[in-house]
């Protein structure tokens, strides 16, 4: 009896048949070569220049104050990323972007535009305002929703939804504000050391409160509007072009006016500042954790809705949507496993809870009619994850619904015992729990949507083949 229903291989993998031949260029490990070489270089780059303006001993200052937020920022925007974790390299990508190249981009081009302005002006105090004002939103977020846009047009697969664009934007944010942090807490050190200032009265002093206690969440304020552009954009559908584009350039454009803003209260005074700290900041980071825990929300509702459909179609046990949707529950299914059959188990339920709440997207773009024209490839190829972790994630998560669902609305079949331990009642239907191996045909085009392309393949019916 085969563990996994098998489904055709591409014809280049087939002994004799056609094969594919990509370009160089092409190669994943050319592309990953050429950006770690990237990345690796700008951080030298930068790294040498912020030690030029900050000299050694206010670099090591402001590399242990910078490095404080980081990572609480960096727990929150990943506690976000629960529902549907994405890939580790793609925040250690978005992380190295902020804190390397958009931050060597910010300097360079920053310096660049402010000494060409006071140039032309003979105003070096007006340059350094309108550069602050104008040209540093500009130029920083342009830099930081670069790094948005690579994952968004590279990494699409990872890229589904607003929670993703928030995610990507708020890291990449994060780890430029490290960077500038270093500059500013150095910079500031070095002042104290030549004007002798020191404690709560130094400058030091004053640039940490105000950096990393008052506004830590600044940049990632203002980057995570272009997220959210990039992240309803991933919602419209191909037809839906000049939505697509106007949509992560709105989000840039917000970004850019709520980054001038906060920069130009700094020319207002300390009362001026302050003011718009409260009017604007405060309010504006609220209304987003708001909209981003609602979001998150929404998509744990999404699951609990659209997994329901393969439980007809007997790939899911009738106790795991309603386990699948609830966080409390994914927690207690994780710590189940790992206490009866250790981190081996646990990653493969965690693994099965990421896969199954990508299949319950992806069947929801499908049926808005949002799905692309691999919907049926990506549908098999989720399935099969999860055909292949069943075995260590179903007790699991069985045991969790036990624990968080409510009897009447999610009803849980009793499924045998797993980890050595004995079943937790009688088995239904003969010896396996739900059924005859593997649950039984779902015809195509039969309820909950009748469309042959979005339809549910059982493990009984094609495209797979009856196991045996």
């Amino acid at each position: 009896m085969a563990t996994s229903p098998p489904y055709p291989a591409h014809p280049g993998d087939v002994p004799g048949g056609p094969r594919r031949h990509a370009h160089w260029w092409q190669r994943p490990w050319v592309r990953y070569a050429a950006l770690t070489t990237l990345l690796t270089l700008s951080g030298l780059v930068i790294l040498a220049l912020v030690r030029e303006q900050t000299g050694t001993e206010g670099f090591l200052v402001g590399l242990g104050l910078a490095v404080l937020p980081v990572p609480l920022l960096l727990a929150a925007f990943r506690w976000l990323d629960r529902v549907e974790p994405g890939p580790w390299r793609n925040l250690v990508f978005a992380f190295a972007w902020g804190a390397c190249a958009a931050a060597l981009i910010a300097i360079v081009a920053n310096s660049f535009a402010t000494r060409w302005i006071a140039t032309a002006t003979a105003d070096p105090v007006g340059a350094d305002t309108l550069g602050a004002t104008v040209i540093a939103p500009v130029v920083e977020e342009s830099a930081k929703a670069a790094a948005v846009l690579l994952v968004f047009l590279f990494r699409r697969r990872d890229f589904t939804g607003i929670l993703d664009g928030v995610v990507i934007a708020g890291v990449t944010a994060t780890g430029f504000a490290f960077t500038e942090n270093i500059l500013y807490l150095g910079t500031a050190f070095g002042t104290d050391q030549l004007t002798g200032g020191s404690g709560v009265a130094s400058v030091t002093a004053a640039t940490f409160f105000v950096r990393i206690v008052m506004s830590p969440f600044a940049h990632p304020l203002f980057t995570v509007l272009t997220g959210i552009g990039f992240g309803i954009a991933a919602l419209s559908t191909d037809r839906q072009r000049l939505r697509r584009v106007l949509l992560p350039l709105c989000g840039l454009l917000l970004a850019m006016g709520m980054h001038a803003l906060w920069n130009g209260s700094a020319t207002l005074g300390h009362f001026g500042f302050f003011a718009v700290y409260a009017a604007f900041m405060v309010p504006a980071f609220g209304l987003l954790t708001w909209l981003v825990v609602w979001t998150r929300q929404r998509e744990l509702r999404t699951v609990r809705t659209e997994l329901p459909a393969y439980v007809v179609a007997g790939w899911l046990a009738p106790a795991e949507p309603f386990a699948l949707g609830s966080m409390r529950a994914r927690r207690l299914a994780r710590r189940y496993a790992r206490r009866h059959g250790g981190k081996p188990a646990a990653r493969s339920v965690a693994q099965y809870e990421a896969y199954a709440t990508s299949l319950a997207f992806l069947r929801h773009r499908g049926r808005t009619g949002r799905a692309g024209s691999d919907f049926v490839g990506r549908e098999r190829e989720l399935l099969l994850q999860l055909w292949h972790r069943r075995q260590a994630a179903r007790p699991a998560l069985d045991h969790a619904a036990r624990l968080t669902a409510p009897p009447v609305a999610y009803p849980v079949a009793p499924w045998p015992g797993a980890y050595g331990h004995p079943p937790y009642g009688p088995r239904p239907h003969g010896s396996h729990p739900y059924g005859p191996f593997p649950y039984g045909p779902f015809p195509y085009g039969s309820p909950p949507y009748g469309n042959p392309r979005y339809a549910h393949p059982s493990p009984g019916n094609p495209p797979y083949g009856r196991n045996t």
